[in-house]
Protein backbone atom coordinates (compact mmCIF):
# COMPACT_ATOMS: atom_id res chain seq x y z
CA UNK A 1 0.00 0.00 0.00
CA UNK A 2 1.50 3.31 -1.09
CA UNK A 3 1.83 6.00 1.53
CA UNK A 4 3.55 9.27 2.22
CA UNK A 5 6.71 8.77 4.31
CA UNK A 6 9.30 11.02 5.99
CA UNK A 7 11.73 10.06 3.22
CA UNK A 8 9.46 11.61 0.59
CA UNK A 9 9.48 14.92 2.44
CA UNK A 10 13.18 14.85 3.30
CA UNK A 11 13.88 14.57 -0.43
CA UNK A 12 11.29 17.22 -1.33
CA UNK A 13 12.69 19.88 1.02
CA UNK A 14 16.31 19.01 0.22
CA UNK A 15 15.54 20.06 -3.36
CA UNK A 16 13.93 23.36 -2.27
CA UNK A 17 16.42 25.27 -0.18
CA UNK A 18 15.00 28.70 -0.99
CA UNK A 19 11.47 29.95 -0.41
CA UNK A 20 11.29 31.06 -4.05
CA UNK A 21 11.75 27.41 -5.10
CA UNK A 22 8.27 26.70 -3.68
CA UNK A 23 5.13 27.99 -5.38
CA UNK A 24 3.14 30.54 -3.44
CA UNK A 25 -0.45 29.73 -2.43
CA UNK A 26 -1.42 33.08 -3.99
CA UNK A 27 -2.26 34.47 -0.53
CA UNK A 28 -5.36 32.27 -0.18
CA UNK A 29 -4.40 31.34 3.41
CA UNK A 30 -3.45 34.92 4.28
CA UNK A 31 -6.86 36.18 3.11
CA UNK A 32 -8.60 33.80 5.50
CA UNK A 33 -6.36 34.62 8.48
CA UNK A 34 -6.18 38.40 8.06
CA UNK A 35 -9.47 39.07 9.92
CA UNK A 36 -8.46 36.93 12.93
CA UNK A 37 -6.84 38.59 15.98
CA UNK A 38 -3.36 37.09 16.43
CA UNK A 39 -1.19 39.76 18.06
CA UNK A 40 0.33 38.36 21.25
CA UNK A 41 -1.44 35.01 20.77
CA UNK A 42 0.02 31.56 20.20
CA UNK A 43 -0.65 30.16 16.74
CA UNK A 44 0.62 27.00 15.06
CA UNK A 45 1.14 25.86 11.49
CA UNK A 46 1.13 22.07 11.28
CA UNK A 47 3.39 20.92 8.47
CA UNK A 48 5.97 23.67 8.15
CA UNK A 49 5.89 23.97 4.36
CA UNK A 50 7.51 27.11 3.02
CA UNK A 51 6.33 29.00 6.10
CA UNK A 52 5.13 32.06 4.19
CA UNK A 53 1.92 32.35 6.18
CA UNK A 54 3.59 31.64 9.52
CA UNK A 55 6.13 34.35 8.81
CA UNK A 56 3.33 36.81 8.03
CA UNK A 57 1.62 35.95 11.33
CA UNK A 58 4.90 36.46 13.19
CA UNK A 59 5.23 39.85 11.48
CA UNK A 60 1.74 40.68 12.81
CA UNK A 61 2.91 39.98 16.36
CA UNK A 62 1.79 36.37 16.86
CA UNK A 63 3.80 33.83 18.83
CA UNK A 64 4.31 31.26 16.07
CA UNK A 65 5.04 27.54 16.31
CA UNK A 66 5.73 25.53 13.15
CA UNK A 67 5.45 21.78 13.60
CA UNK A 68 6.72 19.10 11.24
CA UNK A 69 7.92 15.51 11.50
CA UNK A 70 10.96 16.07 9.26
CA UNK A 71 13.66 18.49 10.37
CA UNK A 72 14.69 19.35 6.81
CA UNK A 73 11.34 21.15 6.40
CA UNK A 74 12.57 23.88 8.76
CA UNK A 75 15.52 24.99 6.62
CA UNK A 76 13.47 27.21 4.30
CA UNK A 77 11.44 28.90 7.03
CA UNK A 78 14.44 29.47 9.32
CA UNK A 79 16.39 31.19 6.55
CA UNK A 80 13.48 33.45 5.65
CA UNK A 81 12.68 34.27 9.29
CA UNK A 82 16.26 35.41 9.75
CA UNK A 83 16.05 37.63 6.68
CA UNK A 84 12.81 39.20 7.91
CA UNK A 85 13.95 39.59 11.50
CA UNK A 86 11.03 37.64 12.99
CA UNK A 87 10.92 34.67 15.35
CA UNK A 88 9.28 31.32 14.79
CA UNK A 89 9.56 28.24 17.00
CA UNK A 90 10.18 24.99 15.05
CA UNK A 91 9.00 21.79 16.74
CA UNK A 92 9.73 18.35 15.31
CA UNK A 93 6.88 16.03 16.31
CA UNK A 94 4.04 13.82 15.10
CA UNK A 95 0.98 15.95 14.29
CA UNK A 96 -1.25 13.24 15.81
CA UNK A 97 0.49 13.41 19.20
CA UNK A 98 1.67 16.97 19.72
CA UNK A 99 3.68 17.95 22.81
CA UNK A 100 1.31 20.72 23.90
CA UNK A 101 -1.34 21.08 26.58
CA UNK A 102 -5.03 21.37 25.78
CA UNK A 103 -6.13 24.85 24.78
CA UNK A 104 -2.64 26.18 24.03
CA UNK A 105 -3.38 27.87 20.70
CA UNK A 106 -5.78 30.54 19.46
CA UNK A 107 -5.24 29.37 15.89
CA UNK A 108 -4.09 26.13 14.26
CA UNK A 109 -3.82 25.84 10.48
CA UNK A 110 -2.38 23.59 7.81
CA UNK A 111 -2.28 23.34 4.05
CA UNK A 112 -1.17 20.44 1.90
CA UNK A 113 -1.15 18.17 4.95
CA UNK A 114 -4.40 16.37 5.73
CA UNK A 115 -4.60 14.75 2.30
CA UNK A 116 -1.56 12.63 3.22
CA UNK A 117 -3.39 10.90 6.10
CA UNK A 118 -5.48 7.84 5.23
CA UNK A 119 -7.55 8.50 8.38
CA UNK A 120 -7.76 12.27 8.95
CA UNK A 121 -9.71 12.18 12.21
CA UNK A 122 -6.75 11.59 14.61
CA UNK A 123 -5.08 14.66 13.08
CA UNK A 124 -8.21 16.80 13.35
CA UNK A 125 -8.97 15.64 16.89
CA UNK A 126 -5.44 16.55 17.97
CA UNK A 127 -5.80 19.94 16.27
CA UNK A 128 -8.98 20.55 18.25
CA UNK A 129 -7.44 19.33 21.53
CA UNK A 130 -4.74 22.02 21.48
CA UNK A 131 -7.18 24.78 20.44
CA UNK A 132 -8.43 27.20 23.07
CA UNK A 133 -12.18 27.76 23.41
CA UNK A 134 -13.19 30.16 20.66
CA UNK A 135 -10.03 29.33 18.72
CA UNK A 136 -9.97 28.67 14.98
CA UNK A 137 -8.78 25.77 12.85
CA UNK A 138 -8.13 26.26 9.14
CA UNK A 139 -7.73 23.15 6.95
CA UNK A 140 -6.65 23.57 3.31
CA UNK A 141 -6.65 20.54 0.96
CA UNK A 142 -6.88 19.56 -2.74
CA UNK A 143 -10.41 19.60 -4.17
CA UNK A 144 -11.73 16.27 -5.47
CA UNK A 145 -13.34 17.24 -8.80
CA UNK A 146 -10.38 18.62 -10.72
CA UNK A 147 -7.98 17.55 -13.49
CA UNK A 148 -5.21 17.76 -10.88
CA UNK A 149 -6.84 14.79 -9.11
CA UNK A 150 -6.83 12.66 -12.27
CA UNK A 151 -3.20 13.40 -13.09
CA UNK A 152 -2.16 12.89 -9.49
CA UNK A 153 -3.70 9.44 -9.24
CA UNK A 154 -2.08 8.36 -12.49
CA UNK A 155 1.29 9.35 -11.06
CA UNK A 156 0.53 7.63 -7.74
CA UNK A 157 -0.33 4.43 -9.61
CA UNK A 158 2.98 4.68 -11.49
CA UNK A 159 4.90 5.29 -8.26
CA UNK A 160 6.00 8.72 -9.48
CA UNK A 161 4.10 11.05 -7.13
CA UNK A 162 6.51 13.22 -5.13
CA UNK A 163 4.69 12.55 -1.84
CA UNK A 164 4.09 8.84 -2.37
CA UNK A 165 0.35 9.00 -1.76
CA UNK A 166 -2.40 11.50 -1.09
CA UNK A 167 -6.16 11.90 -1.37
CA UNK A 168 -8.54 14.84 -1.83
CA UNK A 169 -11.91 16.15 -0.62
CA UNK A 170 -15.01 17.82 -1.95
CA UNK A 171 -16.24 20.95 -0.14
CA UNK A 172 -19.08 18.95 1.45
CA UNK A 173 -16.69 16.20 2.60
CA UNK A 174 -14.32 18.69 4.17
CA UNK A 175 -17.10 20.50 6.03
CA UNK A 176 -18.43 17.14 7.28
CA UNK A 177 -15.02 16.26 8.75
CA UNK A 178 -14.76 19.64 10.48
CA UNK A 179 -18.16 19.09 12.08
CA UNK A 180 -17.20 15.54 13.12
CA UNK A 181 -14.25 17.12 14.94
CA UNK A 182 -16.83 19.11 16.94
CA UNK A 183 -16.14 22.47 15.35
CA UNK A 184 -18.55 25.03 13.94
CA UNK A 185 -18.00 25.67 10.22
CA UNK A 186 -17.39 29.40 9.76
CA UNK A 187 -16.98 29.29 5.98
CA UNK A 188 -15.41 27.37 3.10
CA UNK A 189 -13.34 28.94 0.33
CA UNK A 190 -11.61 27.80 -2.85
CA UNK A 191 -8.78 28.82 -5.12
CA UNK A 192 -7.52 27.85 -8.56
CA UNK A 193 -4.01 26.65 -9.30
CA UNK A 194 -1.95 29.42 -10.91
CA UNK A 195 -0.06 28.44 -12.98
CA UNK A 196 -1.85 25.21 -13.84
CA UNK A 197 -0.79 21.71 -12.82
CA UNK A 198 0.53 20.69 -16.23
CA UNK A 199 2.68 23.82 -16.61
CA UNK A 200 4.16 23.28 -13.15
CA UNK A 201 4.88 19.63 -13.96
CA UNK A 202 6.53 20.52 -17.26
CA UNK A 203 8.63 23.25 -15.68
CA UNK A 204 9.80 20.95 -12.89
CA UNK A 205 10.59 18.08 -15.29
CA UNK A 206 12.67 20.34 -17.55
CA UNK A 207 14.54 21.74 -14.55
CA UNK A 208 15.26 18.23 -13.21
CA UNK A 209 16.58 17.23 -16.64
CA UNK A 210 18.69 20.45 -16.69
CA UNK A 211 17.36 21.27 -20.16
CA UNK A 212 15.80 24.70 -19.69
CA UNK A 213 14.29 26.83 -16.93
CA UNK A 214 10.84 28.10 -17.82
CA UNK A 215 9.43 31.23 -16.13
CA UNK A 216 7.83 30.42 -12.80
CA UNK A 217 4.63 32.20 -13.85
CA UNK A 218 3.82 32.33 -17.58
CA UNK A 219 1.69 35.17 -18.99
CA UNK A 220 -2.07 34.59 -18.71
CA UNK A 221 -3.14 33.74 -22.25
CA UNK A 222 -6.90 34.09 -21.77
CA UNK A 223 -7.75 37.68 -20.73
CA UNK A 224 -11.20 36.68 -19.47
CA UNK A 225 -9.80 33.94 -17.21
CA UNK A 226 -9.36 36.18 -14.15
CA UNK A 227 -12.89 37.61 -14.48
CA UNK A 228 -14.36 34.10 -14.72
CA UNK A 229 -12.53 33.02 -11.57
CA UNK A 230 -13.86 36.04 -9.68
CA UNK A 231 -17.43 35.24 -10.82
CA UNK A 232 -17.09 31.62 -9.68
CA UNK A 233 -15.47 32.66 -6.38
CA UNK A 234 -18.73 34.23 -5.24
CA UNK A 235 -20.79 31.04 -5.83
CA UNK A 236 -20.94 27.74 -3.99
CA UNK A 237 -20.69 25.77 -7.23
CA UNK A 238 -17.40 27.54 -7.90
CA UNK A 239 -15.79 25.60 -5.06
CA UNK A 240 -16.23 22.44 -7.14
CA UNK A 241 -14.08 23.91 -9.93
CA UNK A 242 -11.19 24.93 -7.69
CA UNK A 243 -7.92 23.04 -7.36
CA UNK A 244 -7.65 23.79 -3.63
CA UNK A 245 -10.29 24.36 -0.97
CA UNK A 246 -10.27 25.12 2.71
CA UNK A 247 -12.63 25.33 5.64
CA UNK A 248 -12.32 27.60 8.66
CA UNK A 249 -13.79 26.09 11.82
CA UNK A 250 -14.33 27.55 15.29
CA UNK A 251 -14.18 25.72 18.62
Amino acid sequence: MRQSTPQHWERYWAEREEIDDVYSNEDRIKRQLDPLPVEGRWVMEVGAGSGRDSLELARRGAQVVVLDYTRSAFSVIRAQAQRLGVTVHPVCADARAMPFREGTFALVFHQGLMEHFRDPMPLLEENVRVLDRGGHLLVDVPQRFHIYTVAKHVMIALGRWFAGWETEYSPAELESLIRRARLQVVHTYGEWMVPGFFYRSLRYALMRAKLVTLPKYPPELLPWGRAMREWLRRRRVGLYTCAMIGTLGRK
